[in-house]
């Protein structure tokens, strides 16, 4: 499960990182060192009218456009690779709604009894600190009572690489730069580019503890992502 990210790239770096074109006038991008659901997020997503690269915000927690109830979007910041392709919530959107989610690091909970009550929060990102892409999908809720539906997305989720597996049993799908393109679409009916979603290479990235704080959704600074005690070769200095 991805539950909790931290973006703290500004506009115009998201935008020369990801190759989008003009910013929508206006558009105000703040960091956010505590990413939760049900907030605002920018997504990139290709411009239905001129196929070019958009930046755009979306709330996170993907609602189907055929369910009368908003909350339901609660139960959908995730979608499992191994089932995005049938499962009736996400089937659609996969045909030809997807986006990039971009994100500087991602938060996830080691349990450290049997219980679960013992946790320790680790924040884990690209090793060279550029931003990553988090493969999702939008939907636009066609049943709201509102003059523009409402657009939202969700993260999809595999199987940990060797780096998250001791952490957690779950990892968002980080789509390679190579693959941007042809994630983004159109998607071709006979060729899904479900071979996407798999673990991002271990070597590539880097993760550290971090202070319980991050649990609380109300913390949100910088501090967040400081480490607690080094961890998979982590160098401090990068956030200097």
């Amino acid at each position: 499960m991805c539950g909790r990210y931290e973006r703290h790239s500004d506009k115009q770096k998201i935008a020369d990182v990801f190759k989008v074109g003009k910013l929508p006038p206006g558009f105000e991008l703040p960091p956010d060192y505590n990413v939760a659901p049900q907030t605002f997020q920018p997504v990139v997503r290709l411009n239905r009218e001129t196929g070019e690269r958009e930046l755009t915000l979306m709330r996170w927690g993907l609602v189907p456009n055929w369910t009368k109830f908003s909350k339901v979007g609660f139960s959908y910041i995730n979608a499992r690779a191994e089932t995005v392709t049938t499962a009736p919530v996400f089937r659609e959107a996969f045909k030809r709604r997807h986006c990039l989610v971009p994100a500087d690091a991602f938060y996830e909970w080691q349990i450290l009894d049997e219980k679960g009550n013992n946790k320790q929060a680790f924040a884990i990102a690209r090793k060279d600190r550029e931003p990553m892409a988090f493969a999702g999908l939008w939907e636009s809720w066609k049943n709201s009572s509102q003059s523009v539906p409402p657009e939202t997305f969700s993260i999809i989720t595999t199987d940990p690489n060797e780096l998250i597996q001791p952490i957690h049993t779950r990892m968002p799908v980080i789509v390679s730069r190579a693959d941007w393109g042809r994630w983004l679409g159109p998607v071709d009916p006979a060729q899904p580019p479900v071979d996407i979603l798999r673990p991002h290479p271990a070597e590539e990235m880097t993760a550290w503890k971090v202070k319980e704080d991050v649990g609380n959704v109300k913390n949100n600074d910088v501090s967040l992502t400081e480490p607690c005690e080094p961890l998979h070769g982590f160098n401090s200095s990068l956030f200097r």
